[in-house]
């Protein structure tokens, strides 16, 4: 079984983006956080195996809880998913040590399933299938 979280703020996307993955993977359990507070606590009572973390949210940076989440938990995974896709948020994603960097204008249904699955199966791999 494995767990997501959605760090998203707005309510179509994150619904949306909820019921594209379930209908992919129907294993997936799909936990969701509407701020950076949230996004914590519930990282630290789930433990997710991939976050999708969106940058700008209420009270807080998504980038500074990627950090947070990266410093306590190496393993998990996190896609930053934003509408500011520029040279500069790809850079600090990386450094604040994103995994992934989606735009959500550019980035397809597919593009989005397909890395989930990648990651999936990775980690089913790692878990010994």
């Amino acid at each position: 079984m494995f767990m997501t979280l959605l760090v998203e703020d707005n309510a179509p996307f994150r619904q949306s983006l909820r019921e594209m993955l379930c209908e992919r993977f129907p294993r997936l359990v799909v936990e969701e956080a509407v701020d950076g507070e949230e996004a914590l606590q519930k990282v630290e009572s789930l433990l997710p195996h991939l976050v999708f973390m969106d940058i700008k949210l209420p009270g807080a940076n998504g980038l500074e809880i990627t950090r947070e989440i990266k410093e306590r938990y190496s393993t998990i995974q996190v896609i930053i998913l934003t509408s500011y896709d520029f040279p500069e948020y790809r850079e600090a994603a990386a450094q604040y040590g994103a995994d992934h960097f989606l735009s959500k204008e550019s980035a397809s249904r597919e593009d989005i399933l397909a890395l989930v699955d990648t990651i999936y199966s990775e980690e089913d791999e790692m878990d010994g299938g």
